[in-house]
């Protein structure tokens, strides 16, 4: 995109404040492609910003007399890169049954139901084999449905506590054990982990880092994580046992990896192993390379870490129902994680997801579904043994 100013290698108050005006929505309304309308924050009002040879340029006066870029022509471009990202999203969809296990041939017809203890499970036959097969992707030999195990992470996910679930499921039909809801969660998060690690969600330059308190087994440990400011994208956490002296950098190692790039600007408190761990792992010789690290934060100054407070208070709403985490490695947090990312659509994004908002669009009405399918159909070829073999057709 042209741009008639110069690059500020710095974080200036115009660029925050435009960040907070691309992030209400409906602030930034799209005319066409060249022409927005973007809502004052002081004034009942709002101001034309159109895209020229030179650049975007707005009829407000910081624009027109001083010749600044303005918080509005910032939040336009931020908007702008947003849009686009939802437009060249990656689409995760349900998997459709597509080919027959037998022939590969693709002249397939429904052919009723199986029926077991957790369900009933779609039959196919081939026109051209005569074989039926039906194929339960993700959920091979397991007793529940898949409507019952996806309702199970919602719930827990949500806040329910593993009984609660349990006894949910019960008035469902559905006779199990709150271990077998902790099983499901542990191999389920560990199947959609390991698939959406190879997801590179398109993240802003401007990300954010904050630490919060938890208890494992009532020891007190200390959860760090990083956020995307512009999309709420969780890129990656870390469990320390300090909060003021831990090596945070494997998380900033991490976060590097998980975008394939660094920020430009990382907003955090005023704790020192951020400042060691941003000029350990993102200085440069050269300083116009270098991250810049904003620290001074003000709960009532333009520059605040609200969005990262948020996602604490998300983590220990749902914490309080677990009375603590049983392990290091507990798949709770990654678990909550995906659900953060893309599951659970979010208010100040206008109902969609982080991942939405990322370029990565996951659709179906069960988000949770979807994640599963795919990620066990990424996997290596599901044995015939794991589907289920029927005689040819009479």
């Amino acid at each position: 995109m042209p741009n008639q100013y110069s690059p500020n290698p710095s974080i200036d108050e115009r660029e925050l404040r435009g960040q907070s005006i691309a992030q209400n929505f409906g602030w930034v309304r799209r005319v066409d492609e060249t022409t927005y309308m973007v809502h004052s924050q002081r004034l009942d009002k709002e101001y034309r910003v159109e895209q020229t040879e030179t650049g975007w340029v707005c009829e407000c006066p910081d624009s027109q007399y001083r010749l600044l870029k303005c918080k509005h022509v910032w939040g336009v471009e931020i908007s702008w890169t947003l849009r686009k990202r939802v437009e060249q999203s990656v689409v995760i969809q349900p998997l459709n049954v597509k080919e027959c296990l037998y022939c590969r041939s693709e002249h397939l017809k429904k052919f009723g139901v199986r029926k077991n203890a957790s369900g009933a499970i779609q039959r196919f036959a081939c026109l051209d084999c005569l074989r039926t097969f039906s194929i339960n992707i993700g959920f091979e030999k397991m007793r529940a449905s898949p409507q019952a195990i996806t309702s199970a992470l919602q719930l827990y996910f949500t806040g329910e506590s593993l009984r609660n679930v349990q006894k949910f499921l019960r008035l469902q039909g559905v006779n199990i054990s709150h271990v077998s809801v902790s099983a499901w969660i542990e191999k389920y998060v560990g199947l959609m982990g390991d698939y959406l690690e190879q997801m590179r969600p398109q993240l802003g330059d401007t990300w954010r880092t904050d630490e919060m308190y938890v208890k494992f087994k009532g020891n007190p440990k200390w959860l760090f994580a990083m956020m995307d400011d512009e999309t709420r994208f969780w890129i990656a956490q870390q469990v320390c046992e300090k909060k003021w002296y831990s090596d945070v950098r494997p998380m900033f190692k991490d976060a590097e990896a998980k975008a394939g790039k660094r920020p430009k600007v990382l907003i955090s408190d005023g704790a020192h192993n951020f400042e060691t761990a941003t000029r350990k792992e993102w200085g440069s010789l050269l300083k116009a390379r270098n991250v810049v690290h904003v620290r001074d934060i003000r709960i009532s100054g333009q520059v605040h870490n609200n969005k990262m407070e948020r996602l604490n208070g998300e983590i220990r709403d749902r914490e309080k129902k677990f009375r603590g985490l049983k392990s290091l490695d507990t798949p709770i947090l990654r678990g909550y994680q995906i659900f953060h990312n893309y599951v659970r659509p979010h208010q100040g994004l206008g109902g969609r997801t982080p991942s939405e908002m990322a370029g990565i669009r996951v659709e179906g009405e069960n988000k949770w579904l979807t994640l599963i399918q795919n990620a066990k159909a990424q996997q290596p070829k599901v044995n015939r043994e794991n589907s289920e073999v029927e005689q040819p057709i009479s």
